[in-house]
């Protein structure tokens, strides 16, 4: 792909999700600061209704046996606790809606917060880190909430996993048929 001379258009063109990461990932200062730049993304009224829970280091395999708690099997419980390991880095994302507000329904709140995890995705490539989203069943599962302090009114959306890329080969997206995508009501176009 051509790189054109706009940064941000070559940050949303390249980004794919990364489902083989390594060390190294972003440490707490610079995280805090990606995470400021990612509230940027729309979000109606400033609720900011959402909350992140970054889980690295030896936490990953506490974390993995509250998955591996809410597993229905012996194996799936094996599987699931190992899958924390697969990134240095795991962003918890914890949707928290303002509730009954008079002006932003709770959908809205949701798109708020939806938008901020694809600002900080985009915000990591750019800073020359990887991710993927992933959830699962054990986004609902009890043990999992009482590990990462998930309260009733809130949701847990999943993780972001963050590192580095294991292989630079990442596929090339197909073109979107854009023209099929798009409508449009206007006059003199």
């Amino acid at each position: 792909m051509t790189r054109s001379p706009n940064p941000v258009l070559d940050a949303v063109l390249t980004r794919r999700s990364a489902p083989r990461l390594t060390e190294p990932a972003p440490g707490p200062a610079e995280l805090e600061r990606l995470v400021q730049a990612a509230a940027t993304a729309p979000d109606h009224g400033r609720l900011h209704p959402w909350r992140v829970v970054a889980v690295s280091g030896d936490e990953r395999a506490r974390l993995g046996g509250a998955l591996g708690e809410a597993a229905d099997t012996p194996e799936q419980a094996r599987r699931a606790a190992a899958k924390p390991l697969r990134a240095p880095l795991l962003l918890t994302i914890v949707h928290r809606p303002v509730p009954n507000h008079p002006k932003v329904p709770e959908w809205e709140q949701l798109a708020a917060t939806t938008g901020m995890v694809t600002t900080l995705s985009l915000l990591l490539h750019s800073q020359g880190f990887a991710s993927i989203w992933r959830t699962g069943a054990a986004v609902r599962a009890p043990q999992v909430h009482k590990y990462l302090g998930v309260d009733d009114d809130e949701q847990l959306l999943g993780w972001l996993y963050v590192g580095t890329r294991c292989a630079s080969n990442a596929a090339d997206r197909r073109p979107l048929d854009t023209p099929a995508r798009i409508t449009w009501h206007t006059t003199g176009i």
